[in-house]
């Protein structure tokens, strides 16, 4: 019997000792984990839905829905020419602040002077016409615009991107290792063992290549008298050259009636009578007013030049690889969003295995705690029977 208590003593101290406290630290860390879970689920949802959020709302900003990116913005430069033509039809309108400013300037200089903004005079009599036609004042009987090239899209084993792992860069090294010993592709090592021989053939046909390339592209620029081809076959609002020079004449233009509406002004009224009593009449029969509306027509026409979405597209235009970038920018927050999205199915599977573990976890500690207490009943029961039946009570169980 004594052998037996100790045995129980033992296993009792043991149990309440580490086996207890084991199984309750294993439950606080799951319940722990189950609340990590959590809480970067909610913190995943939420940088999804941002993430997409700021995706539309990017596209929203070009003028897309976002279906096919890259398709879409494509037909966007493709419309481009008859938005710009709605925009030179507009400055139709300003043929009287352009005479305006043309009056003040030779009235202010006193001498004869050139014509004042070329480039809006001419948009304003002929619209949105040719560069060939601004460059020699006759129209081309021919326009040849230059083709908006469209990358190639993608084979469909890149609709996975593996860049966030690093995938993608082992990849390609070892693909480059293996098939450099294949015959069927030459990944340009074959090549240098050939350029042993400076008088090889092989050297000789690069340079041969690259003399017909600059050919080809020298012969490009030529074109028959009332051709437009290349640059000339662009409208002055396509060209950067030319619709930047259109768009510094109508600040000057602006700037200009901005002055001239503070001159018409209450304050400045006296003085601006006395300098123009001998000013041509158009001068002198302005208003404050209609200075404020030519103003406003033309900063209706800078906007429309100046936002977000036609910068992007002429820089496609200027550039159709930048429309490769735009989607690739525009579809890597999709991207983003989706990695978030299986992010959180992911902590939603860790927060069942955790709380898996802790169901499994439970029923043990219950009956490890059952069975603890049958141990405390039967050693207290023996002391008691050993000291004449006094009652007897283990203390620190804390059971």
């Amino acid at each position: 019997m004594p052998q037996q208590a100790v045995e129980l003593s033992s296993l009792l101290v043991r149990n309440v000792s580490y086996e207890i406290p084991s199984l309750k630290k294993q439950i606080a860390k799951c319940q722990q984990l189950q609340q990590e879970y959590s809480r970067k689920e909610e913190e995943c949802q939420a940088g999804a839905a941002e993430m997409r959020e700021q995706f539309y709302h990017s596209c929203k900003q070009y003028g897309i829905t976002g279906e096919n990116v890259r398709g879409e913005l494509l037909a966007l430069v493709k419309d481009l020419p008859s938005q710009l033509a709605e925009t030179g039809a507009a400055a139709q309108s300003l043929g009287e602040a352009i005479d305006l400013y043309q009056a003040s300037v030779g009235f202010v200089c006193e001498s004869p002077t050139e014509q004042v903004l070329p480039m809006l005079r001419f948009v304003q009599k002929r619209g949105n016409s040719t560069v060939y036609e601004w460059r020699t004042g006759t129209e081309p009987s021919v326009v040849e615009r230059p083709h908006l090239e469209e990358p190639p899209e993608q084979v469909a084993e890149d609709a996975i991107d593996w860049g966030d792992f690093g995938v993608e860069a082992l990849s390609e090294g070892t693909d480059s290792g293996i098939s450099a010993e294949a015959s069927a592709i030459d990944w340009g090592i074959s090549l240098e063992s050939d350029s042993k021989d400076p008088g090889s053939d092989g050297i000789d046909w690069g340079d041969d290549a690259a003399a017909l390339q600059i050919t080809v592209l020298e012969a490009g620029t030529q074109a028959p008298e009332g051709v437009a081809r290349g640059p000339d076959a662009l409208t002055l609002l396509e060209y950067t050259e030319t619709r930047n020079q259109f768009l510094d004449e109508l600040m000057e233009l602006e700037i200009f009636l901005c002055q001239r509406a503070v001159e018409l002004s209450e304050e400045a009224d006296v003085l601006s009578v006395s300098q123009f009593q001998l000013a041509p009449a158009i001068l002198q029969g302005q208003t404050k007013e209609k200075m404020v509306a030519m103003v406003s027509v033309l900063e209706d026409l800078i906007g429309q030049l100046i936002n977000l979405r036609l910068q992007h597209l002429f820089m496609i235009l200027d550039s159709p690889r930048y429309v490769d970038r735009v989607t690739e920018f525009l579809q890597q927050k999709l991207k983003q969003s989706q990695l978030l999205a299986l992010k959180k199915e992911l902590m939603v599977q860790k927060q069942q295995e955790a709380l898996e573990e802790q169901a499994a976890l439970e029923p043990k500690l219950d009956l490890l705690l059952e069975k603890t207490k049958e141990l405390q009943k039967l050693i207290e029961a023996d002391i008691s029977k050993r000291y004449g039946g006094r009652p007897v009570n283990l203390m620190g169980t804390s059971l």
